[in-house]
C-alpha cells in the first residue's frame, strides 16, 4: 500500500510553515512519502528547502472553475463580507487557493493523509492512513456547538480520479457558494464524514477558549488556523 502525507504550500509563507511540518513528521519515524503541492505563487529558492527535507514536489493549477466562481470566492468576497471575529487572518492568506487541496485526489496514492502547512505534528500519526475516508476533527476552538463542522487541516482521503471528477461537478454547480471554501465544500461532499478526535487536529484558540480540551500528553497535531507561528 502506497501512503504519503501531503500539504499545500500557495506563497513563501506557508513554505515556511511546510518547513516546520515537515520536520515534525520526519522526528515522528514516518516511512510514507511526504508531498508538497504548490501553486505557481512559490518561489523556487522557497521551495528548495522543502526538497531538502526529502518532499516529492508537485506543481499544481488552480482548478478549473468558471469565473462566477473564482469571482463569488474571492478574498473580497469571502473575507470582506464575513470579517473573521475569532481570530485574524494573515494578509498572504487567499481563500481560492484552498481549493487546490482536492487536486490531491489526483496523485499516486492508495491512502494520503492531508496536513495543513500551518500544523505541527507532535506524535507519529500513521494510525490514520487505516481509518477511512473521509475523516476529519471537527472545528473546535470556541464552544461545543463547533463539533458539528469540520476542519479541513487534518483529513484522510483515497485519492481516485473518478472522485475528483465527481468533486469538481459538484464544485462549480450553477449557483455554487461554499462560505468555508473547501471545508464547507468537503462536508457537503462527504455528508457522512467521520470525525477524528481533537487531538488529530488541536486548533490554537481551544487552548485560551476551552482549555480543558487541551492536554499536552494527548495531542498528535497542532493546528495554528490563525496567526502564524513565523509571523513577526
Amino acid at each position: 500500500m502506497k501512503t504519503a502525507y501531503v500539504t499545500l504550500v500557495s506563497n513563501a509563507d506557508f513554505a515556511l510553515g511546510a518547513k516546520a511540518l515537515l520536520n515534525s513528521l520526519n522526528v515522528t519515524g514516518t516511512q510514507s512519502e511526504r508531498v508538497v503541492l504548490h501553486t505557481g505563487g512559490v518561489p523556487s529558492e522557497a521551495l528548495d528547502p522543502l526538497m531538502a527535507l526529502g518532499a516529492q514536489m508537485v506543481a499544481v493549477d488552480h482548478l478549473p472553475v468558471s469565473d462566477a466562481f473564482n469571482v463569488a470566492h474571492s478574498k473580497q468576497e469571502i473575507h470582506g463580507k464575513n470579517p473573521f471575529t475569532k481570530g485574524e487572518k494573515p494578509a498572504f492568506h487567499t481563500p481560492l487557493d484552498n481549493f487546490c487541496k482536492l487536486r490531491l485526489w489526483q496523485l499516486p496514492y492508495d491512502r494520503v493523509v492531508f496536513v495543513d502547512a500551518d500544523t505541527l505534528v507532535l506524535r507519529n500519526i500513521d494510525v490514520l492512513f487505516d481509518y477511512p475516508e473521509f475523516c476529519a476533527a471537527p472545528n473546535v476552538y470556541e464552544s461545543l456547538s463547533d463539533f458539528h463542522r469540520l476542519n479541513s487541516g487534518v483529513f484522510t482521503a483515497r485519492p481516485s480520479q473518478e472522485t475528483f471528477d465527481a468533486m469538481l461537478q459538484r464544485l462549480d454547480a450553477p449557483g455554487a457558494f461554499w462560505k468555508r471554501t473547501d471545508q464547507t465544500f468537503l462536508e457537503s461532499f462527504f455528508p457522512s464524514w467521520h470525525g477524528l478526535p481533537v487531538t488529530f487536529n488541536m486548533l490554537q484558540y481551544a487552548w485560551f477558549n476551552l482549555p480543558d480540551l487541551w492536554r499536552w500528553d494527548s495531542i498528535n497535531v497542532v493546528h495554528y488556523q490563525y496567526e502564524k507561528p513565523w509571523q513577526d
